[in-house]
């Protein structure tokens, strides 16, 4: 199934949006509350999958959409279609502080995988499924879950990730990458987790206790700010539920949580 082919522009910084333009009978697939605004005559509808799965029949759709379920998504894709006669803009806004990257499929080979909430959008024709990996030390311990999601298409797809995005083309090296560090990687990359060190250096090394061991000749795509950190800065820092604290930041904030038992 070819994917549609939609034009693009990523707006503003750090907390960025994606603008797709769509020509008549145009479509973009995305989850569910993503998007941030659209122009009249944009038709959206939640659609069981991403719209693959039309050949292979009711149940087809069902395995298909159950499958997103597995990864922590929701049953359901909105699809964004133009029914006017001229283009339509509808946009994307990303769920926290960072970047989007998007992806021309064609240029990697047709599929990627991808950590289960890195993906935003994409146009319609585009594949969104599951890739089970072989080891299960990467469903224990891979810090993102066993299952990752597989992208498969010849189109755009758009993925979000936090802080700086780092593009790395690996030619048979072996690249040790913090488990909530990873965003995707194309075919020609094993994917497998290690031990980070010896044991003092697993419960005191700061790094967690496994690291994800990149490996083979292809793309991997880093974040330097996974949501996950980001959440535990933010909860370490909060004020608790009976007020807020005092002095933020100073020593006299210091003796204040002392006398609270913080």
């Amino acid at each position: 199934m070819r994917c549609h082919e939609v034009d693009y522009q990523v707006l503003g910084t750090d907390m960025q949006a994606i603008s797709i333009e769509l020509d008549p009978e145009e479509t973009v697939i995305a989850e569910a509350g993503a998007m941030a605004w659209m122009d009249d005559g944009i038709d959206f509808q939640a659609k069981m999958g991403d719209g693959s799965e039309m050949d292979n029949g009711f149940f087809g759709k069902i395995l298909g959409a159950g499958k997103r379920v597995l990864t922590g998504e929701t049953l359901f894709m909105t699809h964004f279609s133009n029914q006017t006669t001229g283009k339509r803009e509808v946009v994307f806004a990303a769920p926290y502080p960072g970047h989007i990257l998007p992806i021309d499929m064609k240029d990697l080979g047709e599929e990627i995988k991808c950590q289960k909430d890195a993906f935003l959008c994409a146009a319609y024709g585009s594949s969104i499924g599951i890739a089970f990996q072989k080891r299960l030390g990467v469903g224990f311990f891979g810090g993102e879950g066993f299952i990752l999601q597989r992208i498969q298409g010849d189109g755009m797809v758009f993925l979000h990730a936090g802080g700086t995005i780092i593009k790395k083309e690996l030619q048979g090296e072996r690249l040790l990458v913090d488990t909530g560090c990873l965003v995707a990687f194309t075919e020609g990359i094993d994917y497998s987790v290690e031990r980070s060190g010896n044991l003092k250096s697993m419960f005191f090394g700061g790094e967690g206790l496994f690291l994800v061991t990149l490996e083979g000749t292809g793309t991997v795509y880093l974040q330097t700010l996974p949501f996950s950190r980001m959440a535990d800065r933010i909860l370490a820092n909060a004020p608790s539920a009976g007020g807020s604290q005092k002095g933020e930041g100073s020593s006299l904030g210091s003796i204040f949580r002392m006398m609270d038992g913080k």
